[in-house]
């Protein structure tokens, strides 16, 4: 069936004027005619116009959006409709308003977000607190009844934290000591020392960047995991049940968290040394033609050894941290889908800035010691 072009025209009913309107006024025939809203907006500037919509042939939602746009988004005091035009009418006169363009900042709003971030940041510094206290008795406890240590939780912890993640660790240790080498490499070339870059890469990876890329790796790979563990219990009401049941969250699901990567990233720590080594000293021998037996012996004078105890003393630190932020976040998460992805993107962000802050709080600390 052909259709008819949107028109209107001045004609007399009840010997009044009165716009008629004609045609087919639905989505397909309006996007021909696009300044229809125009031509309606002005004649309904006229306001004792009587509007006559009866003689329509077809009219669409998007047709009725268009009368409505041209009249103001009101209905006209004096129309003449059908009842099923009315119910098209009345949906759009029934919709909420659009909302309001965002108020500018001022000074009050700029004060009350601070105050609410100084407010969230302290509930959050408190409820830590709260954990870390009861992290402390609940040791306390367990020296006196040895017996309750939760070895199964422990161990399980170390295996899916420490185990599971050597891979990982060990190709971002090796590729980064390529990288640290080979960049180290065009540069002591320019000065006819080669022979630093053992203590380059001794220094620079036993000291900082293998406990800061292990830390880094096992925040965004087991932190984010424990999180989203302790969320995942709360969702299923598990939380609850242990409550229920009596049994401390703190003591089988904190604790053995905390012991777990307190043990675990120390020792991972050590094997991204060691990978990290091996990528630099692979790469200094194709670039700077140092043998790997010069590369060895040369590393023990190069580096002392309390290098590698200030390493190892941070990466357990550092695990404490990560594991404590990791269940702080998992706690703070209500029943619903929505809050354990943000708690989970909160609690890794969390960790890596606590273990950034804390590695650059033990450079200052430990700046004279280790130097050779």
């Amino acid at each position: 069936m052909e259709t008819q072009a949107p028109d209107w025209m001045i004609e007399k009913k009840n010997h009044v004027a009165a716009i008629v309107l004609k045609g087919d006024w639905t989505l397909q025939n309006l996007a021909s005619f696009p300044d229809m809203n125009r031509k309606i907006a002005q004649q309904a500037l006229k306001t004792e116009t009587l509007w006559a919509l009866d003689s329509i042939s077809a009219l669409d939602s998007a047709g009725a959006w268009a009368i409505w746009q041209g009249w103001g988004q009101k209905i006209p005091t004096q129309v003449v409709m059908r009842p099923e035009q009315q119910r098209l009418f009345e949906r759009w006169k029934n919709l909420p308003p659009p909302l309001s363009e965002p108020a500018s900042q001022d000074f009050t709003t700029l004060f009350v977000n601070v105050r609410k971030g100084s407010e969230n940041f302290g509930r959050h510094i408190v409820h830590g607190i709260e954990i870390t206290g009861q992290l402390v008795l609940d040791l306390m406890f367990l020296l006196k009844h040895p017996g309750k240590i939760p070895w199964a939780e422990i161990s399980g912890t170390i295996y899916t934290s420490g185990v599971r993640a050597l891979g990982i660790t060990a190709l971002v240790g090796f590729l980064i000591g390529i990288v640290l080498s080979y960049l180290s490499a065009l540069q002591l070339q320019s000065f006819g020392a080669e022979i630093y870059i053992i203590n380059i890469l001794g220094l620079s990876i036993i000291r900082e960047l293998g406990p800061l890329l292990a830390a880094i790796l096992i925040a965004g790979r087991s932190g984010s995991a424990m999180t989203a563990q302790l969320g995942i219990m709360r969702v299923t009401e598990e939380l609850d049940a242990l409550s229920a049941m009596g049994i401390s969250h703190s003591l089988r699901l904190i604790l053995p968290k905390v012991m777990a990567l307190a043990i675990t990233l120390p020792l991972i720590t050590v094997w991204t040394d060691m990978a990290a080594l091996i990528g630099g000293m692979l790469s200094a021998h194709q670039t700077l033609d140092i043998s790997t037996q010069q590369f060895f012996l040369r590393l023990p004078d190069s580096v002392p050894l309390a290098n590698v105890f200030i390493g190892i003393g941070k990466a357990a630190v550092f695990g404490v941290l990560i594991a404590l932020i990791a269940c702080h976040f998992g706690f703070l998460i209500k029943p619903n889908t929505e809050s354990l992805g943000n708690e989970t993107t909160n609690s890794v962000v969390a960790s890596i800035t606590a273990v950034i802050m804390a590695d650059a709080v033990f450079a200052i600390l430990f700046m004279h010691t280790g130097m050779p």
